[in-house]
């Protein structure tokens, strides 16, 4: 995958497997992404080797309160997502995720046949003014009522994000801008919020509680993109998010089927926010068992209660 952070070609992290006093067995996933946030591999892997191979439920406790990739793998692994996800809806629409350059033009022709309508096209990968003249071409193959969204993953200057904002603005079709500008600058990105019409989101800005805090505080107006590998524990996650008002897409951190599930039972446990989520990110992996649900233009609640499957045989044994 290309970025405008690079590209991308390994997903690397860990599956957390919790066997519970009566048998029974439960995953989580602890799946950093470089760039979000300060939990990387290095931090990770040092947290699980401290940790040991038998570890007490009070370390457990310790780890799901210091939240982060490491947080959310072992509260994922004992949050109970079933009952959470049979109080869902049924189901959800999904944004179906455009590759960066021209390549967007190939995808989103088969992604509109099987129905999609929201799209999100990673940009800041080329020339700014190839980009927004290959915005215009995609813009033009989407039938009416159809949305974009562009994510630029933080990477342009403020010069270049108010050129994208300035022609953003003509073009309705345009549902919001993903991280115009660095995380670290969080003024600029106040400013550009107030500043033009254009609706934009925090992705890279927002990775935990915390930040989704400080930003809410602020008036943020915009959107808030939520990875909720990245959160940490998932029933914190729900309280914090739950009657918050907030403008709330969840989002795919490109995780394996056993992060999507809880993923996506997170998802259907806020329920419908009027805006699709960002989870139309597979096919990603060489062995398809390990992807999530295939790219459709909605995902339904029986889909997600049917995932996780044989991905873990080839570790477990077979245990599920």
């Amino acid at each position: 995958m290309r970025t405008a952070r690079g590209a991308w070609a390994e997903r690397e992290g860990w599956w957390v497997r919790r066997e519970a006093a009566d048998g029974g067995v439960s995953w989580g996933e602890i799946a950093p992404v470089p760039g979000f946030g300060d939990w990387n591999l290095a931090k990770c892997g040092a947290v699980l080797e401290r940790l040991g191979e038998e570890p007490l439920e009070a370390d457990v406790d310790e780890l799901v309160r210091a939240g982060g990739p490491v947080g959310f793998g072992f509260g994922a692994a004992r949050w109970d997502w079933r009952s959470s996800l049979a109080r869902g809806p049924d189901y959800l629409p999904v944004a179906g995720l455009l590759p960066a350059g021209r390549r967007a033009f190939e995808v989103v022709e088969s992604r509109l046949e099987i129905g999609f309508r929201t799209f999100k096209w990673k940009v800041g990968v080329e020339d700014t003014r190839d980009e927004i003249a290959m915005m215009d071409d995609l813009l033009a193959r989407l039938p009416e009522g159809a949305r974009l969204r562009l994510d630029a993953n933080g990477g342009w200057d403020r010069r270049t994000a108010e050129r994208w904002l300035d022609a953003s603005a003509e073009r309705p079709q345009i549902e919001y801008i993903e991280q115009p500008t660095p995380s670290t600058n969080r003024d600029l990105l106040l400013g550009l919020a107030g500043d033009y019409p254009v609706t934009l989101a925090l992705d890279e800005s927002v990775v935990d509680r915390t930040d989704f805090e400080w930003w809410r505080d602020q008036g943020w107006p915009g959107v808030f993109v939520i990875k909720p590998v990245l959160w940490g524990d998932p029933a914190d996650m729900v309280d914090s998010l739950t009657g918050s008002k907030a403008d709330v897409v969840i989002s795919s951190g490109l995780e394996t089927v056993v992060g999507a599930r809880l993923v996506l039972a997170l998802a259907f446990t806020l329920g419908a926010t009027g805006r699709a989520l960002g989870v139309g990110v597979w096919p990603l992996f060489q062995e398809g068992k390990f992807d999530g649900p295939p790219a459709m233009p909605f995902v339904r609640r029986s889909e997600v209660e049917s995932l996780g499957g044989k991905a873990v045989e080839p570790v477990t044994g077979g245990e599920q």
